[in-house]
């Protein structure tokens, strides 16, 4: 029995929900070092008090990388690669001590040029604890195709 689905057994519209995450203090501070973005917003508390958010923010690029953990908890795909985003819009903040989750709703199947792999493209929505979409956009995966 295979544990992973392949372009052919996914129909358009197919939806899964991810498990939860935590943003803590610890992923802001290693984003921060990984990615050399010292942003006052978030890291300095003293600062990020004069800002609209009155407080600091995770970075946007930690929370969307933390969402491409979260599809792994999902039923697994028979992927090749993930091929990129688009139109990927930063909707809200993130706040050390938020829960995120992902939806994926599957909005296009295209074919691939190689008869033995094809393009799903998801809609993914990052979501808090407050169910408010915080982040979204495409993603495009290229998946295997099953052996004929």
């Amino acid at each position: 029995m295979n544990d992973k689905l392949f372009y052919e057994e996914v129909a358009d519209g197919t939806e899964h929900v991810s498990s939860g995450r935590t943003v803590t203090e610890a992923d802001v501070v290693n984003f921060a070092g990984l990615s050399a973005d010292f942003n006052n917003m978030h890291i300095d508390e003293e600062f990020a008090k004069n800002t609209v958010f009155k407080t600091r923010v995770a970075h946007g690029m930690c929370v969307a990388s933390i969402a491409t953990g979260l599809w792994f908890t999902m039923p697994r795909l028979a992927t090749i690669a993930f091929m990129g985003l688009s139109e990927w819009k930063f909707k809200d903040a993130v706040f050390p001590g938020d829960t995120i989750k992902i939806t994926r709703k599957l909005v296009e199947k295209k074919e691939h040029k190689r008869p033995n792999m094809g393009f799903l493209n998801w809609e993914v929505n990052v979501i808090n604890q407050d169910d408010k979409v915080v982040q979204t956009g495409i993603w495009n995966i290229l998946v295997q195709r099953k052996e004929s």
